[in-house]
């Protein structure tokens, strides 16, 4: 677990905040997204709610089990392709609200690694037990 100042450091040294996104789907029923009203009020300066992308709704993380979980986010997100140089070279935080297994996280990281992002620190707020 990181501390207050490890988080702190994390934000002020990252070129990019990021919020793990939502489906579109997902969007329309919460009628925001939660990582991106954290990432406002954190670094609003840093952050871009539309450089990472949701491209596959996926069922709820939270009645799934890790295996699934992570079967459920493959390939469920993606840098929006006119924007992938944006990422290249850069320090990014990734901020969700809740993780459980990490493997929203995980995948979200991974296209970040793909489009050769020098850092990536995930950053949540909430850690429920891993069912």
């Amino acid at each position: 677990m990181q501390s207050s100042s490890q988080i702190e450091t994390a934000i002020a040294n990252a070129d990019l905040v990021l919020p793990v996104p939502l489906s579109n789907e997902r969007l329309r029923e919460r009628g925001y997204n939660q990582a991106h009203e954290l990432c406002k009020r954190i670094a609003s300066f840093k952050s871009d709610p539309h450089l990472l992308l949701r491209v596959k709704h996926t069922d709820a993380q939270s009645r799934l089990k890790r295996t699934e979980r992570l079967k459920n986010v493959a390939a469920a997100f993606a840098i929006d392709p006119l924007r992938t140089a944006e990422i290249k070279g850069k320090r990014v935080v990734l901020i969700d609200d809740v993780m459980t297994s990490g493997a929203t996280l995980f995948a979200a990281a991974k296209v970040l690694r793909q489009a050769q992002a020098k850092h990536i620190t995930g950053v949540v707020f909430a850690r429920t037990e891993i069912q």
